[in-house]
């Protein structure tokens, strides 16, 4: 796995493509949202790719740890989780945390990573979720949709993407995590364990007590969202099919 700080710009250095593509605002975000399912996908032998928008540097209550040293320690418990769940690799934008806009720029680096990768699925944010919900996810899962359609798709948005050799691609599907109604849900049964390991990667989150009721809240939560299902325990996404 190759962590890496910036965009390659050549095509010459594209890497071959991938099954599943993961925006997520912060480091630890897609461990809550999808690293069951993640991990189920990766143990198949599939392609899995994070991309970490911001650096999470204002992410703690402890006035004694300082933006930076934050982001350094956020940045390695990130590729500790994502090698922990087997993803090939993680991206890092390393936007500072709480600053995402809904700006061409951005959306730029995230259709540049789409046609670089060509994903058949990306997983994000719901940008639709009501009442409180962090700034940064909005606007992850918003802009992440615009760039899937119709700016990934188009031949003439950012033409010199095209200079770059990066053609337009097209995503087969989306799944939104955090989504308050739900259409499709995967069984993490037997993947439920590395979900949690991964999660306890995140060490400056969640503590470093063994991350006391951690397990048994995740366990109740995705027995409720598998509470019609065969199996015991789900992840839960809005699936958009293109």
């Amino acid at each position: 796995m190759l962590p890496r700080s910036a965009i390659p710009e050549s095509p010459a250095i594209m890497i071959k493509t991938v099954h599943v593509m993961v925006i997520t605002p912060h480091p630890d975000d897609a461990e809550f949202g999808v690293a069951g399912t993640v991990a189920h996908w990766t143990s198949e032998g599939k392609d899995v790719i994070y991309v970490v928008c911001t650096n999470g540097d204002k992410g703690t209550s402890d006035p004694n740890v300082k933006p930076n040293e934050l982001a350094r320690i956020r940045e390695k418990e990130q590729l500790a989780a994502a090698k922990l769940l087997g993803v090939r690799e993680v991206i890092f934008l390393r936007h500072p945390d709480q600053s995402l806009e809904d700006t061409p720029e951005f959306r730029k680096e995230i259709v540049r990573l789409l046609r670089m990768y060509k994903p058949e699925t990306v997983v994000t944010a719901d940008p639709y979720r009501r009442y409180m919900w962090h700034r940064d996810h909005r606007i992850t899962g918003q802009v992440t949709l615009d760039a899937i359609f119709p700016y990934a798709r188009d031949f003439h948005s950012y033409p010199d993407l095209l200079e770059e050799g990066l053609l337009p691609h097209e995503v087969k599907e989306v799944l939104l995590w955090g989504a308050q109604e739900p259409n499709y849900h995967t069984n993490i049964t037997t993947t439920f364990a590395n979900k949690v390991a991964a999660l306890r990667c995140h060490k400056s989150q969640i503590g470093d007590n063994s991350s006391a009721g951690l397990e048994e809240r995740l366990r109740e939560r995705h027995k409720a969202l598998a509470h019609d299902k065969d199996y015991e325990l789900a992840e839960a996404f809005y699936r958009i099919e293109l």
